[in-house]
């Protein structure tokens, strides 16, 4: 039987392309069709482009009758969170208080760069409003559905973007990461997620939150897309898809074995004794990283929407609204103590890292709520749903630090995540150890039927 193209890779979709099985403009209408049929449920889309993505289908098409390579990419259908600009489209990063702001004048240049490696855009997808949850239970938008179970959560603040790659919709996704807004969603949504070291890749025609704190990056249902479409985004025309998969691994426990359920844990060594890790160890205060990263991420947004909250609070998200209010009122004193505490906390990471290569530990404290939830039980304590779902993501983007998040799914459990963390600019380490991993049929992103 001949699999969809909305079930396959992306390397499979541009090998088929490549060698005349099928074309560009075959892959974009199953797709299309795809998401015609899952979206009115999943309301991942914001905007869907398919007079654009029939353009550059067209264009692929081209390049291959003519001889020409099309590009790593050719005919791989794509999608961005709605805070990454699209040439001709509003900018919204899930608010209102944008629709009417000018159309972007250029793409982003990492989704350009996507283009011109001959992916398809198929449109912007669905958010937290300003990136700021954990949910995407979007007062204005609606919130996006988990494509393996519509009545829950598809995480945040990229839901949209982890969901339309769960559910098929598209090959690979653009999201970006503050405190864990690539790594929830890929967790609770099943799919491989990458929150790159900061800095590494251009944030240029994205819409900023907290300027010392954001990242960006790729979802993919597997860990060689995933490998691809960073090497594209990163722009210096060289594709290193390949990595040494062994590694000196190690378990984070203290606060990342806390508060957390015990299928979340048995994730977490059930992708260690696969790399043959038994230690743990502790990254101390990470506790007191999580707060000194909620301090900043307060401070840095409120600063960015104070003006706009004196003229327009009324406009903002109410699940929203309240934080920033709150973080433009936080004494400087307070964010420069979490400013000198973010040095010594990189410090003691160091230290780990000259010992390991690797460090495990959960995406989520258990597996996707259910939507409009409020509070949740988490080993035997009641807590929060919306800031707690990032409970082991904050203190590793604190310090700017790889990762990859692998998808783990026990029968009859919904999906789980395991942060595979690594020192700065070491994504290779971390992206050859979760193709390892799936080679080996310890994780797998299988799409959400």
């Amino acid at each position: 039987m001949l699999i969809p193209p909305h079930r396959q890779t992306a390397a499979d979709i541009t090998a088929a392309i490549k060698s005349g099985r099928t074309t560009a403009r075959d892959v974009l209408d199953d797709h299309l069709a795809r998401i015609t049929a899952r979206d009115p449920v999943l309301n991942c889309f914001t905007t869907v482009t398919s007079e654009r993505a029939h353009a550059e289908a067209a264009a692929v098409d081209a390049k291959i009758a003519a001889g020409h390579d099309p590009g790593p990419l050719a005919g791989v259908p794509i999608a961005v969170k709605n805070l990454f600009d699209i040439k001709g489209i509003t900018t919204v990063a899930g608010s209102k208080l944008r629709r009417n702001a000018p159309s972007a004048a250029a793409d982003a240049p990492v989704l350009a760069r996507l283009i011109d490696a001959g992916a398809m855009l198929l449109g912007a997808l669905n958010m937290d409003e300003f990136a700021y949850g954990f949910t995407t239970e979007n007062a204005h938008y609606g919130p996006t559905r988990n494509p393996h179970d519509p009545t829950r959560v598809a995480g945040g603040s990229s839901g949209g973007s982890a969901a339309a790659v769960a559910a098929g919709m598209v090959t690979i996704a653009l999201g970006s990461d503050t405190n864990g807004s690539i790594r929830v969603p890929a967790g609770l949504c099943g799919v491989f997620g990458l929150k790159p070291t900061y800095g590494a890749l251009p944030r240029e025609g994205s819409f900023p939150f907290v300027d010392s704190l954001d990242h960006l990056g790729p979802f993919a249902r597997s860990a060689h897309d995933l490998a691809l479409a960073f090497d594209v985004m990163r722009g210096d025309g060289t594709i290193r898809t390949e990595g040494d998969p062994d590694a000196r691994v190690a378990v984070l426990g203290g606060w990342f074995a806390q508060n957390v359920e015990h299928e979340v844990l048995d994730a977490v060594w059930h992708v260690a004794a696969a790399l043959g890790a038994h230690d743990q160890v502790v990254l101390p205060e990470a506790e007191r990283a999580r707060a000194a990263a909620y301090c900043i991420t307060a401070a840095e947004g409120g600063a960015l929407h104070r003006e706009t909250l004196r003229t327009h609070a009324a406009d903002y998200d109410p699940a929203v609204r309240p934080r920033l209010i709150a973080g433009a009122l936080l004494p400087a004193e307070v964010v420069r103590a979490a400013q000198r505490f973010r040095s010594w906390f990189a410090r003691q990471a160091n230290h780990l890292f000259a010992r390991y290569d690797v460090l495990l530990a959960p995406a989520t404290p258990c597996a996707a709520p259910l939507i409009g939830q409020k509070t949740m039980v988490v080993d035997g304590n009641e807590m929060p749903v919306r800031p707690n779902l990032g409970l082991f993501t904050q203190p590793i983007s604190f310090i700017g630090l790889p990762v990859v998040v692998v998808p783990v799914q026990f029968p009859g459990h919904l999906p789980l995540g395991v942060q595979m963390i690594a020192a700065p600019g070491r994504e290779a380490t971390v992206l050859a150890l979760a193709d390892r991993l799936e080679r080996d049929g310890v994780v797998a992103a299988p799409v959400a039927s």
